[in-house]
């Protein structure tokens, strides 16, 4: 990610920030609460700030100080964080530990699961997600889409003097699908089973939805069935299963890893109230505004960090109201500006865009059409936008242009508009998610290590993506790509290294290793669509799942391909020296 920063100058009373920040409207009430003034005398403007991946969803002392130095020394200051103290003391994630136990019967039918999760939660709490995010987080996900009959848990979150637990993609859902995941091989082992055939046996089918699991979440629509079969055709299953008896008779370390994870995305108000998170709204908003000229603004409450925001936008408004894509423009978010809201985080970009900028286009067609039909003498039901025109239906030359159109909007002819007509083109939508919407896929890798280094390389890679309908392709396979990058480093990479005196010893980028392109091969990328009928449209978030699947295909591939040499895979990341040492 790109390092956190800070700009804060004061005009008189007013403070006037650019933060690179995910939660504006968050960071907002935590300055105007920590500085003793109003909200209205805190505005912030966030631009392009660079990749966030949840770092950026919280609100840091470094945010607090640069506010209240500005106002001491009634001067501008600027904070921009370096590398290495981002590396040193920004939030941190995935440090965690779980005992897990597992009752199957003698077919590979899951029965019972009981786990105990405990988090390094670092020195203190972290604004505003708490320190259960991450314990909780993994141990409500754990049972994944599996039919589980009984599951209890232990999530523990304990003090350390290591920095702050806070959010990072997939937050504890890594985690919990890693774990899953890994017990799902260990029964198949025992069982002599396939690692494929006991999730067949296990996975919910897709007439079993709405499901609620066995931690109390109601996963609305899935076919997880249809997924692994997909997913399992792709990268050539069986002929892979046949290559590698081959390689292993040469000596070769071949393994084949699968994964199958849950997502809980698009969270609302009724998420963060459960889990004590007063100060997230869970709400959301879009403005859409067309100008006198025809071109069109619009302001929403969830800033981007590079997911393609403006482009989805674009498309949405753009098909509703039938004008090119050019013409609509994605306004930086200003919180006196745009609508207020929660912020970009938790995969909750599509499902936020589903619920506001979709209803509030559709308002201002509304309005659109009604002028239409008044100027065309038509019924609004039979005018239609398209190509940047409004025309009546089976009448193409009986129209007038949209730019036209938006300017009587502003300026009424003579006679003015109709009664139920107010002058202007806009609309502002208020959207809450209310519980989770679940994404889920599965992975597929496969691994060939090196026997003498312990070198873990991947040969192929595959997936089978569920997000509901797909708005764009190319912007959902960008995330799922860089997703699965990120998972390539946390399986194989990454870790926070201390001594025991408590010195940081990856404080740079020559310490803390991170994928190369070499280390990351194009993954296969298929999709399956099941509507949630909890979201207009049924769209379902899937930023992080990427993130989620990916450590958990790659550590199974991995134990996969060593298990003639008795390691287990226990753990993150699977360095290459204790492989090589086990050979």
């Amino acid at each position: 990610m790109e390092p956190r920063g800070f700009i804060a100058p004061w005009d008189g009373d007013m403070l006037t920030g650019w933060p690179t920040a995910q939660t504006p409207t968050v960071m907002r009430s935590a300055l105007a609460g920590s500085l003793g003034i109003p909200q209205s005398r805190v505005r912030l403007i966030v631009p392009d700030v660079g990749g966030g991946f949840g770092v950026k969803t919280h609100v840091f002392p470094e945010d607090l100080a640069v506010a209240a130095i500005a106002q001491l020394v009634d001067r501008p200051v600027k904070w921009i964080e370096s590398r290495s103290e981002h590396l040193a003391a920004a939030s941190q994630a995935r440090g965690q530990r779980c005992d897990l136990e597992v009752a199957a019967d003698a077919d590979g039918a899951l029965l019972a699961l009981r786990a105990r999760f405990v988090s390094d939660a670092g020195a203190y709490h972290i604004y505003p997600l708490t320190q259960a995010l991450e314990p909780l987080g993994s141990a409500s996900i754990l049972p994944g889409p599996y039919v589980t009959p009984a599951y209890a848990y232990e999530a523990i979150a304990v003090r350390t003097n290591k920095p702050p637990l806070g959010a990072y993609r997939g937050v504890g859902m890594t985690m919990g699908a890693f774990v899953m995941e890994r017990a799902i091989d260990l029964v198949a082992a025992r069982l002599g089973l396939d690692p494929a055939e006991i999730r067949r046996r296990n996975l919910i089918p897709r007439d079993g939805y709405p499901f609620t699991s066995p931690a109390g979440m109601t996963y609305d629509s899935g076919d997880f069935p249809k997924a692994l079969e997909q997913a399992l055709d792709r990268v050539g299953y069986a002929q892979l299963r046949d290559e590698q008896t081959r390689a292993r008779a040469s000596g070769r370390a071949l393994g084949i890893g699968i994964a199958c994870y849950t997502e809980y995305t698009g969270m609302g108000a009724e998420v963060f109230r459960l889990r004590g998170m007063d100060d997230v709204p869970g709400t959301e908003a879009a403005s859409v505004t067309v100008d006198p000229d025809g071109s069109i603004r619009v302001a929403v409450s969830f800033p981007s960090q590079g997911q393609g925001h403006a482009t989805a936008v674009a498309q949405i408004v753009a098909d509703r109201l039938g004008v090119p894509l050019e013409s609509v423009k994605l306004e930086p978010v200003d919180t006196f500006v745009a609508p207020l809201g929660s912020g970009t985080f938790g995969s909750r970009g599509a499902v936020s865009m589903s619920g506001t900028v979709g209803p509030a286009a559709e308002r201002v067609a509304a309005t659109a059409r009604m002028l239409a039909a008044h100027l065309l003498e038509a019924s609004p039901a039979d005018v239609v936008l398209a190509n940047g025109r409004a025309h009546v239906r089976g009448l193409p030359d009986r129209s007038i242009a949209f730019a036209d159109l938006a300017r009587i909007a502003y300026s009424p002819p003579p006679g003015g508009l109709p009664a139920d007509l107010a002058p202007g083109l806009h609309a502002t939508v208020y959207f809450d998610p209310g519980g989770a919407t679940f994404s889920g896929a599965v992975h597929v890798a496969v691994v060939e290590i090196d026997r003498d280094t312990g070198r873990v390389a991947l040969r192929r890679y595959a997936l089978v993506e569920d997000c509901g309908p797909v708005l764009n392709p190319l912007l959902v396979e960008g995330q799922i790509h860089g997703a699965v990058a990120q998972g390539i480093g946390e399986a194989l990479l990454e870790s926070v290294v201390h001594d025991e005196a408590g010195q940081l010893l990856t404080g740079t980028l020559m310490d803390y290793a991170l994928p190369r392109a070499e280390d990351v091969p194009p993954p296969l990328i298929s999709h399956l669509e099941t509507p949630s009928p909890r979201v207009p449209g049924g769209v379902k978030g899937m930023g992080e799942g990427g993130t989620i699947g990916s450590p958990a295909a790659i550590a199974n591939a991995v134990a996969d391909a060593v298990r003639e040499f008795g390691v287990a895979i226990t753990a993150l990341p699977v360095h290459p020296e204790r492989l090589a040492a086990a050979r």
